[in-house]
């Protein structure tokens, strides 16, 4: 049995725009004159919302400003170069970036003779490449956290990129950003002074929102629009069913500190463990089950769970799983259309799902994966991976199945309206010679 599905197709396209009135300023002009858009972050090709992200910033830029120069500050701009094919530098560069050294001295001597010489180089060189640049853009993405540290794609980096930008008279704009968990009074301070710089500001969710206000943020002129990734570009796709209902299983790698403040492993193995439980049972129930992952890190996770698997399972229903890598967010969305439910953990897996129209239930490890839920209406679809148990999992997946035909319309209508108010705000930041003052 086939069905047509309007799923994201990751194409780079050209729109030709209709001139522009001959009657603008100089000020107009002097800034029409520089075509160089930047944009900065944790983009490196192994986490597939990320560069789902980036593929659809950068499609809606090719509409809107078909002859403007790109360059993306990211964390891996090899990667990103040979994937979006556009000109990317790294985020940090070091002198001596093999050398860590273990003695106390020799770190505070490592610290001044390279540590504070590559600053004042990647400062330099950040003024260079941003001199010529109208915007320094950050894309959606969970940038606002310092779960990872301050340093990398972290709060301090941005902090340097964006002061950087501000000396070169680039516009700043964060555009559908998330934020949090952030721990650190450190931390605090860098996002909140990052935040303070912007021309334009608008977040993912009301709860990514809310969470700034309560670190102290005042947001009061900003806005929300819905997470990027929900205007990548469709295209009709034919996706042949098996013979059995295909079950997407969603899997991630343990979420740290990104979910609670102290982390414990207990949670990570109580999660695949119940998963584990949830996969015997479809089997027993007549369905095949696909393994689907959001990051090229959670290799390992899919490893552990089908060795678990495999001390479980007979011989015969470990040939009703289906585990093919997933390498690109082009193969991910290919294997999540030939589902016909999903159940997954990582935040773009569950949206990459609903771009699909697939009903999903979400495995929440942190804010973004509720308010996501609520925001489509799936809010009772909803699962906390700190209390999560399998009975509980069944359960809600015997009633998703129930109302799938009911929930396919909601889900579509939804995404719909998310696709045409993220439409507004790319004709606002893209068609717009300024931006309104934050």
């Amino acid at each position: 049995m086939a069905e047509d599905l309007d799923i994201p197709v990751l194409k780079h396209q050209q729109v030709a725009t209709e001139p522009k009135p001959a009657s603008v300023s100089r000020l107009q002009e002097r800034e029409r004159t520089r075509k160089k858009i930047a944009f900065f972050g944790h983009f490196d090709s192994s986490n597939f919302g990320n560069e789902s992200t980036l593929q659809a910033m950068l499609y809606h830029l090719r509409c809107l400003q078909p002859h403007a120069e790109v360059i993306c500050i990211c964390t891996g701009p090899e990667a990103t170069t040979r994937t979006h094919q556009i000109e990317a530098i790294p985020v940090n560069e070091s002198f001596a970036k093999s050398w860590v050294p273990q003695n106390p001295l020799a770190r505070i001597l490592r610290k001044v003779c390279i540590g504070i010489p590559s600053e004042l180089y990647q400062c330099a060189n950040g003024l260079m490449i941003l001199r010529r640049a109208r915007m320094l853009i950050i894309p959606g993405t969970g940038l606002l956290t310092d779960a990872y540290g301050l340093r990398g794609w972290g709060p301090y980096s941005l902090l340097k990129w964006c002061l950087i930008a501000k000396i070169c008279r680039c516009k700043l704009l964060f555009v559908s950003v998330g934020a949090g968990p952030i721990y650190g009074a450190l931390g605090k301070c860098f996002v909140k002074s990052v935040l303070s710089l912007a021309d334009f500001r608008s977040y993912r969710d009301n709860s990514s929102m809310q969470y700034l206000k309560g670190v102290g943020f005042r947001t009061h002129k900003d806005r929300v629009y819905p997470d990027l990734v929900f205007s990548l570009p469709v295209v009709a796709m034919d996706t042949k069913k098996s013979r059995r209902s295909v079950v997407g299983l969603g899997l991630m790698e343990y979420a740290g500190k990104y979910s609670v403040s102290r982390p414990s492993n207990e949670i990570y193995l109580t999660y695949l463990e119940n998963l584990v439980t949830v996969v015997k049972w479809l089997l027993a129930h007549e369905y095949d089950v696909r393994l689907l992952s959001g990051d090229l890190g959670d290799v390992h996770t899919r490893q552990e769970f089908r060795d678990l698997l495999k001390e479980r399972l007979s011989a015969r229903d470990d040939g009703h799983i289906i585990d093919e890598p997933v390498v690109s967010v082009e193969n991910l969305l290919s294997q999540i259309a030939g589902t016909d439910i999903v159940v997954a953990t990582r935040f773009h897996n569950v949206l990459l799902a609903l771009l699909c129209n697939k009903p999903v239930i979400s495995i929440s490890f942190h804010h973004k994966c509720a308010s996501l839920m609520s925001a489509m209406g799936l809010s009772a679809y909803c699962l906390d991976i700190n209390d999560l148990k399998a009975d509980m999992l069944i359960a809600k997946f015997c009633d998703l199945e129930t109302n799938a035909s009911k929930l396919k319309p909601l889900i579509r209508e939804r995404v719909r309206e998310f696709r045409k108010a993220l439409d507004e705000q790319y004709r606002f930041i893209f068609n717009e010679t300024t931006c309104d003052p934050a």
